[in-house]
């Protein structure tokens, strides 16, 4: 293993064995000459190096092997074939507070819990006072943990693992619980480890959490790592994935892992780009509306250079999402935007099945991925009834441009009933890009243009 490498796995495998009566397993060890389980390979020939001071996000379906994953890298768990090696002291937050005695008070399982982390009893009295302040359960630290409720002991658990400084932090889903606050202190938290060189793995549903917190991701799926690669390229195949049809997923699957090239989403836009819904362009180039006339170019606010290069497109479900652009006030085509003013996002869907209960939406997000804010055309209530093979539904969305100065992506969708289930009918992910104009003199920062206005007051010394 190479000197800047934290965590190595060389083809490695596990499997688990399920019995139909637990008198199966007695039989198995007394009588090892016949197989009475059935074998299940939660992981497959993994292969996975991770550098020291990365942060890398693994996504995938319940059941792909993620936990398992984990679990091994923790060593809590054992492959059943293969080689890892991990460098540093791991902390794991797999399942918060399972170390934690529940007749023992909170004290007692700081110290409890801090010793199986790899804590000194010495190290741990040092930082007590911190994990107190982090937990923030006041004067139930000396309570039994039985009487604690589930907000106190993930605050607790939580507060043990993140400040034993570890070289490894992992993280399985622990942050889907506590309020906002906690949450967000978590996430802080999490970010002075990263800032401290630490090497961290996380897993999470949240695109919007493995986008910020991630330096690259990996998709697993059955077991198997099927991409690998910066994790804007690799949540946006996998959110393509899991809303493909089974038939489709499954070929996409079996093609990905045929490919030499399983990096980032090269592969997956490779091996499926022939399984698409393919149907003729709904509308030019250059944007013609229902009634057929042709949107103007702004020669001042259009560069037509400035195209998205990471547009994700859905398989479709009904329909077929075409020409999203954006107009300014005048209706012209645009994608440099001015701070204030108002815009109009509009896209054009034909559909070529029944579907019924239809809305639109629409997000925006930064270069990162991170979701920003969007809309949805209609309520639940307010959905379209019903549209027919043939139809054709123009989109617009009106919005103020609040942004301040940078460039960012925006995302479409028509969403319905098709066959009696509610589904993506289509998406298209960084299907257009605008870039927001530097101005002079401009107080602001972020992203968001909040229009605060500042005022100082001298008051003189009496």
């Amino acid at each position: 293993m190479a000197d800047n490498t934290a965590i190595s796995l060389t083809n490695v495998s596990k499997v688990f064995k399920r019995y139909h009566r637990p008198i199966d397993r007695l039989k198995e060890i007394l009588l090892p000459g016949k197989q009475r389980a059935q074998e299940f390979w939660a992981l497959q020939n993994i292969h996975l190096e991770i550098a020291k001071g990365d942060t890398v996000g693994i996504v995938g379906l319940n059941g792909s092997g993620k936990s398992t994953l984990l679990q091994i890298i923790a060593k809590t768990l054992q492959p059943t074939t293969g080689d890892v090696q991990v460098t540093g002291r791991v902390s794991a937050l797999l399942e918060l507070g399972s170390g934690f005695n529940p007749e023992f008070t909170g004290r007692q399982n700081v110290f409890f819990n801090g010793r199986i982390l790899g804590l000194s009893q010495a190290e741990i009295g040092s930082r007590f006072a911190d994990i107190a302040v982090f937990a923030d359960i006041g004067e139930f630290i000396d309570q039994p943990v039985k009487t604690y409720s589930s907000g106190m002991f993930v605050r607790l658990a939580f507060a043990v693992a993140i400040n034993t400084d570890p070289d490894i932090l992992i993280i399985d889903e622990a942050l889907s619980v506590g309020d906002e606050a906690f949450q967000r202190k978590c996430f802080a938290r999490i970010q002075d480890v990263q800032d401290q060189g630490a090497t961290v793995l996380f897993v999470s549903h949240s695109a919007a959490s493995i986008l910020e917190l991630c330096h690259s991701a990996v998709l697993i799926d059955s077991g198997e790592i099927l991409l690998k690669g910066l994790p804007k390229e690799v949540v946006s195949s996998y959110q393509r994935y899991i809303y493909m049809p089974p038939d489709i997923r499954e070929t996409a699957r079996k093609r990905i892992k045929q490919s030499k090239n399983n990096t980032a989403s090269t592969a997956f836009l490779e091996t499926v780009s022939d399984l698409q819904y393919s149907s003729e362009p709904l509308i030019g180039d250059i944007g013609i509306t229902c009634s057929g006339e042709k949107t103007k170019l702004s020669s001042q606010y259009y560069d037509p250079n400035f195209l998205p290069k990471s547009t994700v497109i859905y398989e479709s479900s009904g329909a077929v999402i075409n020409n999203t652009h954006i107009n300014n006030a005048q209706g012209e085509r645009v994608n440099i935007l001015v701070m204030g003013e108002t815009y109009t996002y509009q896209y054009s869907v034909k559909f070529h099945s029944h579907c019924t209960k239809v809305s639109f939406g629409m997000y925006i997000k930064t270069i990162r991925g991170v979701e920003l804010g969007g809309a949805t055309s209609h309520t639940d209530e307010e959905a379209i009834e019903a549209l027919s093979s043939g139809d054709t539904v123009l989109v617009s969305f009106k919005f103020k441009c609040c942004l301040l100065p940078g460039v960012y992506f925006m995302n479409a969708g028509a969403n319905g009933y098709k066959d009696n289930r509610y589904t993506f009918l289509h998406r298209r992910v960084d299907t257009a890009m605008f870039r927001v104009l530097d101005q002079p003199k401009l107080k602001a920062n972020g992203i968001v243009n909040f229009q605060i206005d500042a005022s100082t007051e001298i008051c003189s010394a009496k």
